[in-house]
């Protein structure tokens, strides 16, 4: 939950501040460039066909962290999106609102060379390379924008809490069914080496079968990879379910019933792995 920020200096009144591409180093560029080579090589097969189509518009005229303003006009032709700079965190309604006006958030910083594998904060090849080539997805990029409209009407409300886990169940950690197989789509997963082999190989989690309410209900980590991971049949199954859904009578049931833990299998869910939570436990008794 991030309402009680407060604006940093030289953010505009939005949160947002310019890429000030000239400014990233050589080294910074090098860094995207080697994250952008290895991640993409090893992402062929397991990520969603559609992020690897969506990858071309990544590939910029100059090499190197991508330049916003090249990457909008790419963006823009393609689904009306644009990636917006801002200092970090922002407040969870202005997240919502630069979502439902089709403004997806991005940090500018990178990661240092020796902080490939792991990062505590959201940085902007997360948010590039994890998000943006599925905003050029029409179906996924309407689900972006209903899921900001979606948030505003839960600020209203009072169930930031349970939206924030649809997102997190989805647009971060997010498994789908294609052709057979499952495959990456989430944006945690996908800038994430670790995570996108353990998301589908490792024995340890559980994968789910997609339920909103389940979803919804259900806790998640901040702090390692995943207990579960939940699966869709298709982007615009996705949206069908939460564009179309009324909220208000989901909330109320929400609101009377207790949090489902990140291990927990419910006797109503379409299980389809069931994780031995190896890893976790090991985690837990280091």
């Amino acid at each position: 939950m991030t309402k009680d920020l407060q604006l940093p200096p030289g953010a505009a009144p939005d949160w947002t501040i310019p890429q000030d591409w000239d400014a990233y180093t050589p080294t910074e560029h090098a860094t995207w460039d080697r994250l952008f080579a290895r991640q993409g090589e090893m992402l062929r097969g397991r990520v969603v066909q559609a992020f690897i189509e969506g990858l071309d518009l990544l590939r910029m005229t100059r090499p190197g962290i991508p330049d916003f303003s090249e990457l909008n006009v790419r963006l823009m032709a393609a689904t009306g999106w644009q990636v917006v700079a801002v200092p970090g965190l922002v407040p969870d309604e202005m997240f919502f609102d630069h979502l439902s006006k089709r403004r997806f958030v991005a940090g500018r910083f990178i990661r240092k060379p020796e902080e490939l594998d792991y990062l505590k904060e959201p940085d902007i090849f997360h948010d590039v390379f994890g998000h943006v080539p599925l905003l050029a997805h029409p179906v996924f990029a309407d689900y972006m924008q209903a899921y900001g409209e979606g948030g505003l009407r839960a600020a209203k409300l009072g169930m930031i809490e349970e939206l924030a886990r649809l997102y997190w169940y989805t647009v971060e950690f997010g498994l789908i069914q294609e052709e057979d197989a499952l495959k990456i789509y989430g944006a945690g997963i996908v800038s994430s080496y670790g995570e996108s082999i353990f998301a589908l190989d490792d024995p340890s989690p559980n994968r789910i079968g997609f339920d909103l309410e389940r979803v919804m209900r259900t806790r998640y980590r901040i702090d390692d990879y995943q207990q579960a991971y939940f699966v869709i049949d298709s982007f615009e199954d996705l949206l069908a379910q939460t564009r179309d859904a009324d909220f208000g009578p989901l909330y109320a049931r929400l609101r009377g019933r207790p949090a489902i833990e990140v291990a927990d299998v419910m006797p109503a869910d379409r299980v389809l792995t069931g994780g031995t939570q190896a890893y976790a436990r090991t985690k837990t008794s280091a």
